[in-house]
């Protein structure tokens, strides 16, 4: 009986895969990429890869800060919004890492409705506790 209960943990902890996160930084698209960019989403790709390899449960980010004030003066110039404006380069930028083949599991992006909810509590939450004012 004791060996069938020792066998069923060991065979659940090895069923238990660790989980392993890795995220790019997030970019700041106001113009296309460039080289070093593409550095560092290479190498978190071939961690995520590695990891994935040796049974980890690969959780892997990458995406893009779409706020500031350099976007807007870029938008304003070309006669768009600033969303109108990354849109467009998001989607260059998905075309990119598609074609170098960068395993990313989720592109987050600050303009997203999810994103600018959960920033949002977690400021009312900071400004209810008197830690921002």
């Amino acid at each position: 009986m004791w060996r069938r209960v020792f066998y069923l943990q060991k065979k659940r902890r090895m069923d238990m895969k660790k989980t392993f996160y890795i995220t790019t930084p997030i970019y700041y698209p106001s113009d296309k990429l460039h080289i070093g960019h593409s550095y560092t989403t290479v190498a978190a790709d071939a961690m995520a890869r590695f990891k994935r390899l040796t049974g980890y449960d690969v959780k892997f980010l990458t995406g893009t800060d779409e706020h500031g004030q350099k976007i807007q003066r870029i938008a304003r110039e070309k006669g768009m919004s600033p969303k109108e404006y990354v849109d467009g380069i998001v989607e260059w930028i998905k075309d990119l890492w598609k074609i170098m083949d960068i395993s990313y599991d989720q592109f987050i992006r600050t303009t997203d409705k999810y994103h600018e909810e959960i920033v949002q509590k977690i400021f009312t939450k900071l400004y209810e506790k008197g830690d921002i004012y």
